[in-house]
């Protein structure tokens, strides 16, 4: 749970981890040939036209959220099981190209900015490395999270697209998917038991990044 009173210290993460995220999906599908999202403005970096305010404050109070999802139209890709694939793949990987970036920021402000600044400018530096690092760890989890292979998460496209799954049976597994998904996210908040590892995978990522890069 992140609770309102760190709303201003992960916001940013949260903004530009959704942002990035659904940006890319449109983007993926308009390289492939499909326009949708972009007739629908979707194709574009503004935090407006991707944020879904119920599953902002969600995101923000309970530690899980949603944006709203982009969607296009598999009748206009050349390759419908491949491109919707790399559809899907495109959000999670965004997010861990956006990872990797802060990342490598926050390596260079400790190392090359930290040790000339006075001690009257350390807290305001800290503070923006506190933020930085909350972002790069947002991104990283909505990269695990999102991989997962429940409908109606990225991970389930992926999967779904390797296999050879009549429509309907697709369907029927995509509408127990969310349920579900709610189930196990209920029942790890109130049970304590780690049914999915997300945050340690992503603290575990993070940490192996701060350490591998420079």
């Amino acid at each position: 749970m992140m609770g309102l009173e760190n709303m201003f210290v992960y916001l940013p993460g949260i903004l530009i981890g959704l942002t990035v995220h659904e940006y890319c999906h449109a983007l993926a599908a308009a390289k492939l040939g499909d326009y949708t999202a972009q007739q629908m403005g979707r194709l574009t970096l503004n935090p407006l036209r991707h944020i879904d305010l119920v599953g902002l404050i969600f995101l923000v109070v309970a530690g899980f959220g949603w944006a709203k999802p982009v969607r296009f139209d598999p009748s206009n890709l050349k390759n419908p099981r491949r491109d919707k694939a790399i559809i899907a793949a495109a959000g999670p990987l965004s997010n861990f190209l956006m990872a990797l970036v802060i990342v490598f920021l926050i390596r260079t402000c400790l190392l090359l900015i930290g040790p000339r600044l006075g001690p009257q400018s350390m807290e305001a530096f800290f503070g923006f490395i506190h933020v930085m690092s909350f972002a790069a760890i947002i991104n990283l989890g909505l990269f695990v999270f999102n991989l997962i292979p429940i409908p109606p998460l990225d991970g389930s496209h992926i999967v779904f697209s390797s296999l050879n799954l009549d429509p309907q049976t697709e369907r029927r597994i995509m509408s127990i998917g969310a349920p579900l998904l709610l189930v196990i996210i209920l029942s790890q908040r109130f049970t304590g038991i780690d049914i999915l590892p997300i945050g340690r995978i992503t603290y575990a990522i993070f940490g192996f990044l701060m350490n591998s890069i420079f």
